[in-house]
C-alpha cells in the first residue's frame, strides 16, 4: 500500500466530530487513537475494542501524524 491509499482511511467532516481527521466509517479521531497508542495500548486491544477497525487504520492515524507534523516549525520555547 502506498501512502495515499493508506490515508485514504482517513477523513474529515465538518458534520462528524467538528472536522476533526477520524477514521472513515467511524467517530474515532486520530487523535483519541494516538492518545490510546500512547497511553500504554497495544494495537491489538484497540482492534479488540473496536470491532470492525483494521490494523491499516490505526497505520493510517500514525502516518497521518507523521505528515501532518513533516511542515510543522517547533520553536524552542525558554524560561
Amino acid at each position: 500500500m502506498n501512502d495515499q491509499e493508506i490515508l485514504s482511511r482517513i477523513t474529515t467532516n465538518s458534520e462528524v466530530m467538528t472536522g476533526k481527521p477520524v477514521i472513515k466509517g467511524t467517530r474515532l479521531t486520530v487523535n483519541y487513537i494516538l492518545n490510546l497508542l500512547a497511553h500504554g495500548a497495544t494495537i491489538a486491544e484497540i482492534l479488540e475494542e473496536y470491532e470492525g477497525l483494521a490494523e491499516e487504520d490505526i497505520r493510517a492515524c500514525l502516518l497521518f501524524a507523521s505528515q501532518s507534523l513533516e511542515n510543522t516549525t517547533f520553536m524552542p520555547l525558554t524560561a
